[in-house]
């Protein structure tokens, strides 16, 4: 199970959905030397925005879509405990987030970004798991984003455009 890291540089709130560049914003202004520079030179496959923008899908599904599963703590004292999101669904988080922001756009966008498949995201999290920013849980592997669904299909084929109530 997929969770944020809320230590400073983003917090599992969302930063109001639509307004995310936050993280972007703290990165400017702390310099060159945080961890994820490194990653981008690292692994120049994804951009800072592949990045922000899972960062937010993961806000988007705990605070929007409340698809967090959490643990119950064994103990009054202990801290809250942290939530959980398998990585199929963070896939899904990711495909109505996308659908929101980009609609139609949402392929042309990703492959800005360098992501083609669902495989992406799961390397995307795990680059976010080693420098740091993302945690996993002991039965959490990789290959639970491989193939969750067909880019053409997720992105073209089941977009509905939806009216606004009157």
């Amino acid at each position: 199970m997929i969770y944020v890291v809320a230590a400073g540089l983003l917090s599992a709130r969302l930063c109001a959905v639509r307004e995310s560049h936050c993280w972007k914003d703290q990165l400017r202004m702390s310099g060159a030397k945080h961890p994820i520079f490194q990653l981008l030179r690292d692994d120049p496959r994804y951009t800072l925005d592949a990045y922000q923008f899972v960062r937010d899908a993961l806000s988007y599904a705990q605070e929007v879509l409340g698809m967090t599963q959490k643990a119950t703590p064994v103990d009054e004292d202990e801290p809250p405990p942290e939530a959980h999101l398998t990585g199929q669904q963070l896939c899904e988080a990711i495909r109505k987030y996308a659908l929101e922001q980009y609609g139609l756009m949402t392929k042309v966008v990703f492959s800005s970004w360098g992501i083609h498949a669902t495989s992406d995201f799961g390397d995307i999290v795990y680059n976010l798991i080693d420098i740091g920013l993302m945690k996993k849980s002991e039965s959490d592997r990789r290959e639970d984003f491989n193939d969750v669904y067909d880019f053409e299909t997720a992105f073209k084929q089941d977009f509905k455009i939806s009216r606004p109530e009157s």
